[in-house]
């Protein structure tokens, strides 16, 4: 056996770390994971524009046809938008849902930030009523609205005999053009308030405490610490939720479907409701088609205008 001397030792007892080559990176395995991931991600696609992106393009085909959805489709092309521009109603449910906008904004959108800077003064069970106000939430629209019908009947209605007591009434709440309107967006406030609520709620609770303990340092009340802590900074959350408040009330349909059926006199016949009547009353599912293309392009003209008018406000 040859003696291992210094000079001739093996190469595993050598001190010097061998050099390993890093392993090769098999060719094709990038575009390999890529396929998988796009194979995994097709059905989803798929199901996603069937039932999504087809309708879409369906109904702005079918703006431009006149069919009644069983025998083959005739293309008549802007007639069905020549025919709703003529149509007197179209600018009665416009303006009604305007109203209803306008209604929705002063009363529907304040009352929950109003209702939420309340709630978050309140120590011992604040978990009660933040369970009360976000239940209507959870109760079926339809049933809502029957609840407060009876609540608004002119004869047996709860609101009435309240207000009789007290010398006040009795009212038409939804039998009065006046008033019919306006019975709607109070339902509908109180319907969907409660999301809004805790919306803001869990903003208050981010709201460092010290800016507060400043204010109040300085010598400012309640109102001045709502106004110049509070409010500034829940802007970007207040301008979020008064873009949902605006897309929401723009396309109000339950309401006053339920409620009057777009009475009294056609006061509360809304843009939603007309083309309802298009399509299921009348079976003109073109016109109908053709007026839900021109409200998805006055949403999108109206988002687009908001969200640059308050760009700099909320992010300031």
């Amino acid at each position: 056996m040859a003696l291992l001397t210094p000079s001739r030792r093996p190469a595993a007892m050598s001190k010097e770390p061998l050099a390993h080559p890093l392993p090769r990176r098999r060719r094709g395995t990038g575009a390999r994971k890529q396929f998988t991931a796009w194979l995994f991600l097709v059905p989803a696609l798929l199901i996603f524009g069937l039932f999504a992106w087809w309708p879409i393009v369906r109904s702005l085909l079918l703006s431009f046809q006149r069919t009644n959805l069983v025998d083959p489709a005739v293309w008549v092309g802007l007639d069905n938008f020549r025919t709703l521009f003529a149509d007197p109603l179209l600018g009665t449910a416009v303006g009604n849902t305007a109203f209803f906008v306008v209604l929705g904004v002063l009363i529907g959108f304040p009352a929950p930030l109003i209702l939420a800077a309340i709630m978050s003064t309140v120590r011992r069970g604040a978990g009660v009523y933040r369970f009360l106000v976000y239940l209507p939430v959870v109760i079926p629209p339809v049933v809502a609205i029957l609840l407060w019908k009876w609540f608004y009947d002119p004869g047996s209605g709860l609101f009435n005999n309240v207000l009789g007591k007290v010398g006040l009434g009795p009212y038409a709440w939804l039998e009065s053009s006046d008033s019919a309107m306006l019975s709607l967006v109070l339902e509908a406030t109180w319907a969907g308030m409660g999301g809004a609520v805790l919306i803001y709620l869990a903003a208050m609770v981010g709201i460092p405490g010290e800016l507060y303990e400043a204010a109040e340092v300085d010598g400012a009340g309640i109102w001045r610490r709502i106004w110049h802590v509070m409010l500034p900074q829940l802007r970007s959350v207040i301008g979020l939720l008064l873009l949902v408040q605006l897309i929401n009330t723009v396309q109000v349909f339950t309401e006053p479907y339920v409620f009057t059926g777009g009475g009294p006199e056609n006061s509360t016949l809304t843009v939603l409701l007309l083309i309802f009547r298009y399509a299921f009353q009348d079976g003109e599912y073109g016109q109908a088609a053709a007026l839900s293309f021109l409200m998805v392009l006055a949403l999108a003209l109206l988002s687009a205008v908001y969200l640059r008018a308050t760009r700099s406000w909320s992010t300031s």
